[in-house]
């Protein structure tokens, strides 16, 4: 079967998550990737736990589909040979401190004069301009000044961190975006550009209604555990055998049919409760309402009796629920069992989207450091094992 990025080349210089996240996507599509790692240490993520056979899962993750060449790019001959392979591909991707390629020669106003279609994919804490460029930028920075954490936790609690990387997910996704974007656009008039991605900003664009709030409002959204600012009752509810179930009555719709459910067909006439604007603005007592009636009932039977009348409505899995559920794992396939050579079968995350001409997902394991070096020099730039030899004995790659 084709992929839908089949003859797309990508030079990825980029580590640890943001941007192979975006290449890994990019990969998963089809398209080539070589990633391009210092010689004889690569990518930091290499040394992140969890460890299998010494071998990272993290890095094991991230970086399937990809070949995998080293080449030190602060040495003349390396700087050379990286723009001979700039030339010969569509995109670069690149998450150094804004200034880091600039500084080495290897700048988009450089590279564009070596290729004018190239799309330049750059991910940063900040950007590449305003006042902060030139802070370091790591998730729990993103997730701090987006304003994330302020809003995430419970009332009086402390600004929390989510548990997963959002920064880093969601700049991974947003410059994967813009690529495919620029793609099309370079491919239709032969002109590349600069994709400049920030952690800050790709958070500050997922807030959305919290940022309305404010905006329209003039009131300051605070931290009130799982409860949505725009919908009530849309939080979690306890039952009777220590568990929590979540209910999702996003409009009056779904709030008419739990009430019958409930037997509370009074509240759809109570102003306080027969519009959701009015739900969120009474929300301790519908939540109130609501829980006496979770509290009578398991888990699985709150769940039954919601489903039954079609009220949205899930259990809160833990990632092992998640790893045995038919539909996300079984249907969806989103873990698979792939095979590695240094560890034997593991089981990954696979591909999220989900295409019918084009199928994404596993394909390679995540390259060896330097494993595919002689295949791309002599297949790319035309170079003997001898010249490969000599650059290998001289540090280059």
């Amino acid at each position: 079967m084709e992929k839908a990025l089949e003859g797309v080349r990508i030079l990825d210089l980029s580590r640890v998550l943001a941007g192979p996240y975006a290449t890994m996507m990019l990969a998963d599509m089809g398209a080539e990737v070589i990633k391009v790692e210092i010689p004889n240490f690569g990518d930091d993520s290499r040394r992140f736990p969890s460890f299998l056979e010494d071998e990272s899962g993290y890095f094991m993750n991230m970086n399937r589909n990809k070949k995998g060449i080293t080449l030190n790019l602060k040495s003349s001959e390396g700087k050379a040979i990286f723009k001979e392979l700039v030339k010969k591909s569509d995109i670069l991707v690149e998450n150094f401190r804004p200034g880091t390629m600039e500084k080495l020669g290897l700048g988009y106003e450089t590279l564009k004069e070596l290729n004018p279609s190239l799309v330049y994919g750059c991910v940063s804490g900040f950007g590449h301009f305003g006042p902060y460029k030139d802070r370091p930028g790591y998730d729990i920075i993103g997730q701090a000044m987006s304003g994330l954490m302020s809003v995430t936790g419970w009332p009086g609690g402390v600004p929390t961190r989510t548990g997963g990387p959002m920064s880093d997910t969601m700049a991974g996704l947003s410059v994967t975006i813009g690529i495919l974007g620029a793609l099309h656009y370079s491919k239709t008039t032969g002109i590349g550009q600069k994709v400049d991605v920030s952690l800050v900003d790709s958070l500050v664009a997922s807030l959305q209604i919290i940022n309305q709030i404010y905006l329209i409002e003039g009131r300051l959204p605070e931290r009130i555990g799982n409860r949505y600012e725009s919908s009530y009752p849309y939080d979690t509810f306890p039952t009777n055998d220590g568990k929590h179930v979540v209910i999702a009555c996003a409009n009056d719709k779904f709030f008419v049919l739990l009430a019958k459910l409930m037997e509370k067909e009074e509240l759809l006439e109570d102003e306080r409760f027969n519009v959701n604007r009015n739900r969120v603005i009474n929300h301790e007592q519908v939540s109130e309402i609501v829980s006496k009636w979770t509290r009578n009932y398991s888990e699985q039977e709150v769940l039954e009796k919601l489903m039954s009348k079609g009220i949205p409505c899930s259990p809160i899995y833990s990632i092992e629920d998640v790893s045995k559920d038919e539909h996300i794992v079984g249907a969806r396939e989103m873990f698979v069992e792939v095979d590695y050579p240094k560890v034997g079968k593991i089981k990954v995350t696979n591909s999220h989207i989900k295409m019918s001409e084009t199928k994404t997902g596993f394909r390679t394991p995540a390259p060896d450091l330097g494993q595919h070096n002689d295949d791309i020099y002599t297949s790319l730039l035309g170079m003997d094992i001898d010249e490969i030899n000599e650059l290998r004995k001289n540090n280059v790659i």
